[in-house]
């Protein structure tokens, strides 16, 4: 984590277009644009060919130039299997929709949807909507709560999130552990700002946690479910999250993609305790 980004790409990787000369690679410091909001960082691209396993290693490139060294196609590929996706669980499944969402208003005051600003593909921002889980006051009251136990300060700095967290619901607790709050980040697919698989969604507050690595990360879309919401969510420690969130990024393929969704599927039927609160 603290070592320089290096990132390894194969010329026959699916996700690479390729071939992928040193030419293009130093193409990409002008050809790219930059952001307002991404954060400052000097571009050192050093890019060396091994000859022996063919790969190309590519030294702190930014999000926007790791883009442009995907495969378009495969790229077209995964983008319409989301909006397929998407389309065919939002109209099959609008009933169970419709019923969360009357339940939501009916057991607790405040509106049906929350919706939360995160860091998705290339740094844009987008509000990430999930069916709300928590007392309509939770922003304003977590400071309090903060304030009142050292504990849960150390618990929030380093998760982002509470275990007992006492503005939780009810039924917030069910959606949550059967991760059915999620249902409406299909809109964020179909919209563009997600994909169905993919590293986690984060909160800008959590970029400084993946070090050097997060261009790798931010050059996909976050992805309503991945492999860390497949391997123990919340049980796993921070570094662990982002380790698989790397993998995913790296090693990321239609298979593997197919794997999470039916591992999904899984945790959704039989939401027992698999680190989701």
């Amino acid at each position: 984590m603290s070592g320089p980004a290096r990132l390894s790409l194969s010329a026959t990787d699916p996700y690479i277009r390729g071939p992928i000369g040193c030419s293009m690679l130093s193409s990409l410091g002008t050809s790219a644009g930059t952001r307002s909001t991404r954060p400052v960082r000097s571009l050192r691209t050093a890019p060396t060919v091994d000859a022996e396993h063919d790969l190309i290693t590519v030294q702190a490139l930014r999000a926007d130039q790791l883009i442009q060294l995907q495969s378009k196609r495969s790229r077209v590929i995964k983008r319409s299997g989301d909006i397929i996706f998407s389309l065919a669980v939002l109209g099959l499944g609008s009933p169970v929709f419709l019923a969360l969402a009357l339940l939501v208003k009916l057991t607790s005051r405040g509106p049906v949807f929350y919706v939360q600003q995160r860091v998705g593909r290339d740094y844009h921002s987008f509000g990430c909507i999930k069916f709300r889980t928590m007392r309509r006051d939770a922003d304003r009251i977590l400071s309090r709560i903060l304030s009142e136990s050292p504990d849960l300060q150390e618990e929030f700095r380093n998760d982002f999130k509470l275990k007992n967290d006492p503005r939780i619901t009810r039924l917030g607790k069910f959606l949550r552990r059967s991760s059915l709050d999620e249902l409406p980040q299909f809109v964020n697919v179909l919209r563009g700002d997600m994909s169905v698989v993919g590293p986690r969604p984060i909160v800008r507050q959590e970029l400084p946690r993946y070090g050097n690595r997060m261009e790798e990360v931010l050059a996909v879309r976050p992805g309503l479910t991945g492999l860390w919401q497949v391997s123990g969510r919340n049980n796993l420690s921070y570094e662990q999250r982002v380790a698989l969130d790397l993998h995913y990024t790296s090693k990321r393929t239609f298979v593997l993609d197919l794997s999470i969704i039916v591992r999904t599927l899984r945790v959704i039927f039989d939401p027992r305790d698999r680190g989701a609160y």
